[in-house]
């Protein structure tokens, strides 16, 4: 099992058993404090009391260290590793109380052998991956699904909702997983597990089968942070976002290996490399990827900041057969189908990084957290206008708009686009209007941020058998009391695209590597300053990420950021219609699909013939089902020949990268 996630750490193994109390712990160890044997792991607390297996960083472990050595709680240090420091929280403070003191990101299983309980935890936002399940009376967990897959009697069962799931996303939200009976701890958790909980398996409710505890919630965080306004001026705002993010980023250099930052040449990007780079005696050394296809390469404006900066810049420039050659390894890096087509160039810059650096800072987050979506206020401005008319009359005008096909509204357009200036000629136009209808009959401001984040707008019909569960996005009651819209949209973005695509796009790209990537703006005191801001320092003019802007032009003259927002992406569109059309259509092959049973062939067929000739673009929808199928293939049609060697003795099993 450990070895299945060597990529995840590949410069140790350790493993840990108690045969009696039917407990097994494995470990993959990617050495980055500490880089000696003092910092093998599983380790045991100095009292013999807690096993960890523990995949992350505790960025303020020299901060706990020392409290804990204030306290005496600590006789002897062994080494200088965060997972010593941790072990002397558990046994000093309790498992809770530690988690609530540690700023980083991590999965962790800590076995209590006073107790004789099993204890999982995860970061507050979702940074670090960490699986769990049931086989026959067998409870086990992973970093990675394929660590899972090695289980002497393991029985996948595809979950046909969480496929369903998945056609709506791009992505299979928490605490759902690709199989039935293996489930995502939720960020911010943690759950205790007994031999008996290990011996009954899920029980009669599979979506919720233990109870979890809450350390810390981003709801819990805006209602206190709600209750306590910023107050101060807009520059006091400035200089407080400057020194958070400056103690962030700060703690996150510290590593006994090289180190090194992801440069987009964007806002986020920027800010955190102007910041390393601040506080650096040497040039930081940043990566960017770029292709050669317009609007799809940032490396120029990446180069511009670096060379401002001083940085030691590394550039690639891609080639689309260098990009593509990628594909065929996408799920096997991602280890569960996983749609967002950005994972390709950043499993390229993660591999790039990785020729120079261990560990790489990136600036994922600012949007979630300071607004930089289009949606944030494009969306608000279509809803304010629709959400006025009766929920009669929208439904009437997204009939209309869908009653002439995306195609024809584009011959329309163009017939008239020599009439128009060129800042309103606009591609796609038949797409985004049926776009705008699939909207438009929205019966709430919810139900709007629902469809606008949605590809498949029905994905029931589309996964035969299937239906659809519940997700964060409906459980309306654990929302926190948010009365403008655009909040809510941030609020809901954080707590499922952030950690359920964003993150595990860079935390499988970089670990299938075996690069560490670190993301400063989760820090959690960062998180929380935020949502104590007004919303006019996030969103102002039509433009996003005010605040942030204004601590970045500190470093970067205003006039090097002055560009469109560009995505991380790569033009999987045109892709589909020319060299990887074979390949796509080997998978959504009409008799494979209704051979395979997952999908209603019609539908698919249907998508890719529009997509083929150019009526719509449904990219989107048909990567969505490719990567699914893909992963199918790899794991379950062609299979992949698994070592079973001999009969396992224990009862309960951990891998841990």
């Amino acid at each position: 099992m450990a070895r299945a996630i060597r990529h995840r750490g590949p410069d140790d193994e350790g493993y840990w058993l108690d045969v009696e109390a039917q407990i097994a712990l494995g470990h993959r160890r990617l050495s980055i404090i500490d880089v000696s044997a003092n910092g093998h792991q599983p380790m045991a607390s100095l009292d013999g009391r807690f096993i960890v297996a523990f995949n992350g960083e505790i960025y303020n472990f020299e901060e706990v260290r020392r409290e804990l050595d204030a306290a005496g709680a600590v006789p002897l240090w062994r080494g200088h590793s965060d997972t010593e420091v941790m072990l002397g929280a558990f046994s000093a403070w309790g498992i809770e109380s530690a988690l609530k003191r540690f700023t980083g990101m991590f999965a962790i299983a800590v076995w209590d052998r006073r107790q004789r309980t099993l204890t999982l935890a995860r970061d507050r936002i979702g940074e670090k991956p960490l699986y769990y399940g049931w086989c026959k009376n067998s409870f086990f967990f992973a970093s990675e699904l394929d660590a899972l897959r090695r289980w002497p009697q393991w029985e996948p069962e595809i979950d046909r909702d969480a496929v369903s799931l998945l056609m709506r996303h791009n992505y299979i939200p928490a605490p759902y997983s690709i199989y039935r009976r293996v489930f995502k701890l939720m960020p911010g958790s943690m759950m205790t597990v007994t031999l008996a909980d290990a011996r009954r398996g899920p029980g009669p409710n599979p979506r919720r089968p233990l109870p979890l505890v809450s350390y810390w919630s981003l709801r819990d965080a805006i209602q206190s942070s709600r209750n306590e306004p910023f107050v101060g001026s807009e520059r006091e705002a400035i200089d407080r976002l400057e020194y958070l993010l400056r103690a962030s980023i700060q703690r996150q250099m510290v590593a006994d290996v090289p180190l090194g930052a992801f440069l987009s040449g964007g806002i986020d990007s920027s800010t955190v490399v102007a910041l390393m780079q601040a506080q650096s005696t040497a040039p930081i050394r940043t990566f960017t990827i770029g292709f050669d296809e317009a609007g799809y390469n940032e490396a120029e404006h990446a180069r511009a900041v670096a060379r401002h900066l001083g940085t030691q810049h590394t550039e690639l420039y891609v080639t689309p057969a260098e990009a593509m050659a990628v594909i065929p390894d996408l799920p096997t890096i991602y280890d569960e189908p996983f749609a967002d087509s950005s994972q390709i160039p950043t499993y390229l810059v993660s591999r790039l990084a990785r020729e120079h650096v261990t560990v790489s800072l990136s600036g994922d987050a600012g949007d979630e957290l300071f607004g930089g979506y289009t949606r944030y206020f494009v969306g608000r401005d279509i809803w304010r206008r629709v959400g006025r008319l009766s929920p009669g009359l929208r439904a009437f005008a997204a009939r209309a708009l869908r009653v002439i096909s995306p195609e024809q509204w584009e011959k329309m357009f163009s017939q008239l686009a020599a009439l128009l200036p060129r800042t309103a000629r606009h591609r796609n136009v038949g797409d985004k209007l049926h776009k705008l209808a699939d909207v438009m009959d929205a019966t709430s401001s919810e139900d709007f941020y629902r469809k606008l984040v949605s590809h498949w707008k029905s994905p029931e019909s589309l996964v035969l058998q299937s239906r659809e569960p519940c997700t964060a996005l409906d459980l309306s009651q654990d929302w926190p009391d948010l009365d403008e819209f655009t909040e809510r949209m941030m609020f809901l973005d954080s707590i499922s695209y952030l950690p359920d695509d964003i993150l595990v796009k860079v935390d499988r790209a970089a670990m299938a590597v075996g690069l560490e990537s670190r993301v400063p703006l989760l820090d959690h005191e960062i998180v929380e300053f935020a949502w104590q801001l007004p919303l006019s320092l996030k969103l102002r003019d039509g433009e996003g990420k005010w605040l942030l802007r204004q601590v970045l032009y500190r470093y970067v003259p205003q006039k090097l950021m002055e560009r469109p927002k560009m995505g991380f992406g790569v033009p999987i569109d045109s892709w589909l219609r020319g060299p990887m059309r074979e390949w796509a259509e080997t998978l959504l092959d009409e008799k494979r699909l209704r051979d395979e049973g997952w999908f209603d062939a019609k539908s698919v067929r249907s998508a890719w013939a529009d997509h083929l000739g150019g009526h719509r673009n449904l990219q989107y929808h048909l990567w969505d089902v490719l990567m699914f199928q893909a992963w199918l293939e790899r794991f379950h049609v062609a299979r992949i020949d698994e070592q079973r060697n001999g009969k396992s003795i224990v009862a309960s099993a951990a891998a841990s990268a």
